[in-house]
């Protein structure tokens, strides 16, 4: 039941972000691609207890700041920090990496909340917080290296990591795609006609299949009266009635 509960929380938070996001993109947000590299290996205030399990796994819980540098992309560039707390079952080479990611990217600070899988050294996530730039929201996927005792290294966000890219979702305005409708009319004498288009009146429109048989019977000298509308960019008969 414990396992369950945790599965279900997990799902929870993972569909609470992608509403979050896909609303942030129906809303008329812009969406670009962000990328950035970092590395934090100066450890403080780390605070450590282990225990063993009824299964005989060994489980070490740590939380610590972890310090360095982080460039790339202007919002990702700057000093880094996180606050982290890992849960490793050093038995196994499993657990997660928990916490939160800063850079002191210019103007102001670039802050995530980030979670992640740790796999035998490697970590692997999703985090999510806002940008540097004002009104930008981050929703990145990371990895790294990581011990904990040593901190991060080899670490990315976005830009090929093991589990895939990162974006920034800002504001944009969305204009609306209208139909233009243009119709035009003209009666008079046939002054040229073909198997595709007819001129009557100085109007040329073309003849769709539809009207086809209906031109056939026209000849040039003939009087007519037409009207036509504008199809995918071409003025395109859509009447025609003969005059005696």
């Amino acid at each position: 039941m414990r396992k369950l509960m945790l599965m279900m929380a997990g799902v929870a938070m993972f569909a609470t972000t992608g509403i979050a996001v896909a609303h942030g993109i129906d809303g008329g947000k812009n969406v670009k691609a962000a990328a950035g590299t970092f590395t934090a290996t100066t450890v403080g205030n780390s605070q450590t207890r282990s225990c063993t399990t009824t299964e005989g796994k060994a489980i070490t819980v740590t939380n610590a700041t972890y310090t360095g540098t982080a460039a790339g992309d202007a919002d990702l560039t700057g000093p880094a920090t996180l606050q982290v707390r890992s849960t490793i079952n050093t038995t196994d080479g499993l657990g997660v990496v928990q916490g939160r990611l800063k850079i002191d990217a210019s103007g102001r600070d670039t802050s995530a909340h980030f979670d992640g899988v740790y796999d035998h050294g490697t970590v692997v996530g999703l985090a999510s917080g806002r940008s540097a730039a004002e009104h930008v929201a981050l929703l990145a996927n990371i990895s790294a290296s990581f011990s904990a005792t040593a901190g991060f290294t080899g670490g990315k966000i976005g830009g090929g990591t093991a589990g895939g890219s990162a974006v920034e979702i800002g504001p944009a305005r969305c204009a609306s795609t209208k139909t233009i409708k243009e119709k035009s009319e003209a009666r008079g004498t046939v002054s040229a006609i073909s198997a595709t288009s007819l001129t009557v009146g100085g109007l040329t429109c073309a003849i769709g299949s539809d009207l086809a048989a209906k031109t056939a019977t026209l000849k040039v000298g003939g009087r007519a009266e037409i009207k036509c509308s504008l199809v995918s960019g071409v003025n395109t008969l859509t009447r025609i009635e003969a005059n005696h």
